[in-house]
């Protein structure tokens, strides 16, 4: 696979029931996929079209914007072709997991802990899943739009003391 634009076409073929929106933006390709095809579709991207690294796993909070609150975003590069592709996938807030790409990339593990950590989005099948920023006693995940501005029983911020 020479270039993302035969690797795109090609994820269309083997996976088109499962492809809600494919697009470009400023040369990137961004193919958006329905959660449950994630796996399937990560492991093909990585074994047929040789995108061998996952280079960054994050989230996005469309609250009040979108029946599908949040958007997984999956960063890939193929080194051995020097390419780059995005893949998304929605997530709802009343089902808010998803299948955990450390069945294809054991980057993934880290990452995915931030993600949960941070919105509060589970990864099925994912070995350790625990916090990994916040202590493990607290409430809430910080990066969710509808998360209080100064957290959990906090005092507001005064700003710098003297």
């Amino acid at each position: 696979m020479a270039d993302t634009n035969r690797a795109v076409e090609k994820l269309q073929g083997n996976f088109e029931a499962s492809i809600v929106e494919v697009k470009q933006d400023r040369g990137d390709w961004i193919v958006t996929v329905k959660k449950e095809s994630i796996i399937d579709v990560l492991a093909f991207l990585k074994r047929e079209c040789r995108f061998d690294m996952l280079t960054d796993v994050t989230a996005i909070d469309y609250l009040g914007k979108s029946s599908d609150r949040f958007m997984m975003v999956y960063q890939l590069t193929s080194v051995p072709f020097k390419d780059r592709l995005r893949i998304k996938a929605p997530v709802t807030e009343a089902d808010c997991s998803i299948g955990s790409a450390t069945q294809v990339y054991a980057s993934a593990g880290w990452l995915e802990r931030e993600v949960y950590d941070l919105f509060g989005i589970k990864f099925d099948k994912h070995p350790d899943l625990r916090r990994i920023l916040m202590t493990p006693d607290w409430e809430g995940h910080p990066l969710r739009k509808d998360y209080p501005l100064q957290g959990p029983d906090r005092e507001p911020y005064k700003g710098r003391l003297s």
